[in-house]
């Protein structure tokens, strides 16, 4: 099975810069979005169906044009979990998830913490994100979260770890509760592959910045522990260009 997640920066953006063509050349079997920025309504859900995406699922955000997470599926889910139920969160449109007879998959788009206000909020949600999945653990084994985490693991996953230090997404406070959370049981799927460095996900649009690859690595999909002997490859597609970002990918035998 291959699974993609892939920060869009607005849906109908990347249907623009051919994000359709894309999707039906990669062919996952699911797919991941984010910061998608559109209501359902807004969409031509037919574009989705065509490429084969039959089940397609989106959680907007209640503020239009703003954040929002989809799952686009090949195979019927048996479930379909919006939001968590936790009114700060979901009033964002930051969590969705799927479940199907072996796995369980959630799309998630973690707060950025562009002011002190919003770091107050983004370290909030770590919080109550982290007691959720604990608690969601307990009912659900084969969990996969993926998504933009808005948060670089380690020094090699950023291209200047000095000057950031300082920086929202390279905190050592936000860095302490990734860790953490891989620690709760979940394993980092790029990183099990590849231990090579200027692998990034997410480039500033200021400063030539993607051209020079000067990058962050935030998006990441975690697969919990007990899907590892699953795991068969693992990778960054940074050669698409529809988004700030790029989408990740991630193949296991389930």
């Amino acid at each position: 099975m291959k699974i993609i997640s892939y920060n869009v920066n607005g849906i109908r953006a990347a249907v623009k810069k051919g994000f359709i063509d894309w999707l039906i050349k990669e062919n996952p079997d699911i797919i991941c979005l984010q910061e998608i920025k559109a209501l359902k309504s807004q969409l031509d859900l037919d574009l989705f169906s065509k490429a084969g995406y039959d089940y397609n699922y989106w959680y907007s955000a209640q503020k239009k044009g703003y954040s929002g997470v989809a799952i686009l599926s090949k195979i019927k889910p048996n479930h379909i979990e919006y939001g968590t139920g936790i009114e700060s969160m979901d009033y964002e449109g930051r969590n969705l998830r799927l479940d199907f007879d072996n796995f369980s998959i959630m799309s998630m788009y973690l707060p950025s913490g562009t002011n002190l206000d919003r770091l107050q909020h983004k370290l909030e949600y770590m919080a109550m994100f982290q007691e959720y999945v604990n608690k969601l653990k307990s009912s659900i084994g084969n969990l996969i979260i993926a998504g933009d985490y808005n948060i670089c693991h380690k020094a090699i996953d950023i291209h200047d770890p000095v000057r950031n230090k300082n920086v929202s997404g390279f905190l050592p406070v936000e860095r302490e509760w990734l860790q953490g959370f891989i620690d709760s049981g979940f394993t980092d799927s790029f990183r099990y592959f590849c231990d090579l460095p200027h692998r990034y996900s997410w480039w500033s649009y200021r400063a030539n910045s993607r051209a020079n690859n000067k990058g962050w690595r935030i998006d990441y999909i975690m697969v919990a522990k007990s899907l590892d002997r699953n795991l068969l490859n693992a990778d960054i597609l940074d050669n698409i260009y529809h988004s700030d970002h790029c989408p990740i990918s991630v193949s296991l035998n389930i």
